[in-house]
């Protein structure tokens, strides 16, 4: 049998103990969290100097201002968690494939919450806010479900040690 990494450009092979910590998880949680939100926070002032308001309705008719250090710090908070249960389906036969789906799951319903604003609440506001959960999906979700299938029963077969 063939290691599939021979055929890589760079053909190193991994360690022969493949299975990711939680501390691994923990480490790419932390980096693609937060080059989510330095990117949310770039969308946010080039909204903000486009004249974008950001104010959203919470609870019974209460607006607020979405601040900047929201923005910067509730992907990085969202990551986390997203990996600390994530690290519960290493193992798991599709682990991979679960989280991913899971995530995306999670990352369309999150989405919810901007489209749910009342009238008052500018389109603008809420498109920029369902942009920033995009990048967010997309730097987080598929890194952590990369690692969490790395766990998958037979993942670590073609290593060599």
């Amino acid at each position: 049998m063939t290691a599939r990494w021979l055929e890589s450009k760079t053909p190193v092979g991994p360690p022969a103990s493949g299975t990711p910590t939680v501390r691994q998880l923990l480490y790419a949680a932390i980096v693609t969290g937060a080059w989510s939100g330095i990117l949310s926070l770039v969308v946010y002032v080039v909204g903000r100097i486009f004249g974008v308001p950001f104010d959203v309705t919470r609870g019974l008719e209460s607006v607020v201002t979405v601040s900047w250090l929201g923005v910067l710090l509730i992907p990085l908070v969202m990551a986390i968690v997203g990996a600390m249960l994530a690290s519960l389906a290493r193992g798991l036969p599709h682990a991979g494939r679960l989280v991913f789906w899971i995530g995306t799951v999670v990352a369309i319903g999150s989405c919810w919450f901007p489209l749910n604003q009342p009238a008052n609440v500018g389109w603008s506001t809420r498109i920029l806010l369902i942009v920033m959960h995009v990048i967010t999906w997309f730097l987080v979700v598929p890194q952590i479900a990369r690692i969490v299938g790395d766990s998958e029963p037979g993942a670590n077969d073609d290593r060599t040690e």
